[in-house]
């Protein structure tokens, strides 16, 4: 895939990355593109019977039609298709991908996972070329904390521990997610220096790890 020239706009677009089966109405990836204008789904299709490399050329699409930096709020499956993204669309750190919020990432790796996630698998362990954040619950079905915990580490992301929240999925109740809401703006605050600039690595992990890590553990376990 080609290379990216630098956009003008320092305001981000907020590109919503679905998994397995699309996002449903009461998913707080629709309820936050129902309510910031800045926020916009990528129609990877096949929701139900995903193929890696097609849901890498839609992102890849997305993600070239953005006239702003991008920010990605992936969920699930989704979290995979930006990491395989990333393996294979290399851009420089910060551009035009600015940052990410990646929830519940599915483990598609482990022994007896659904045969539709087996073609997103090996998991891609690159550190990926922004800042971002990976967000799991203690008693997901789709991956252990341990593992999360694991390509969070791998993918350079700092890691937030959502407490037993289940898939942080339209099932767990969760609704708008405030705290979702809270992350993805620390992300964009890591993301650039308000002038269109990205940050430095240093300085962005500084912002995740004091500003998204304390702060929403604080809002998620009372501490």
């Amino acid at each position: 895939m080609g290379s990216f020239a630098p956009y003008e706009s320092v305001q981000p677009t907020i590109l919503t990355v679905p998994g397995l089966g699309g996002s449903g109405p009461s998913h707080w990836q629709t309820l936050w593109e129902d309510a910031r204008p800045d926020t916009v789904r990528v129609e990877l299709g096949m929701w139900n019977t995903p193929h890696r490399n097609a849901w890498v050329t839609r992102l890849d699409e997305a993600i070239r039609r953005a006239d702003a930096p991008v920010i990605l709020a992936a969920h699930s499956l989704g979290c995979l298709a930006v990491a395989w993204w990333a393996e294979l669309s290399p851009q420089p750190y910060g551009w035009p991908v600015a940052g990410a919020l990646l929830v519940a990432p599915a483990d598609v790796d482990r022994g007896g996972a659904q045969a539709e996630l087996k073609g997103f698998s090996p998991t891609p362990r690159k550190p990926l070329p922004f800042p971002s954040i990976v967000v799991a619950s203690s008693d997901d079905p789709w991956v252990t904390p341990e593992r999360a915990h694991s390509m969070a580490a791998d993918w350079g992301s700092h890691f937030v521990d959502a407490g037993p929240q289940g898939h942080l999925n339209a099932a767990s109740g969760i609704g708008w997610w405030r705290e979702g809401q809270y992350l993805l703006e620390r992300v964009i605050a890591a993301s650039g220096d308000g002038r269109g600039q990205a940050l430095p690595p240093s300085t962005a992990r500084s912002i995740l790890a004091v500003s998204a890590t304390d702060a929403a553990q604080a809002h998620y376990l009372g501490g």
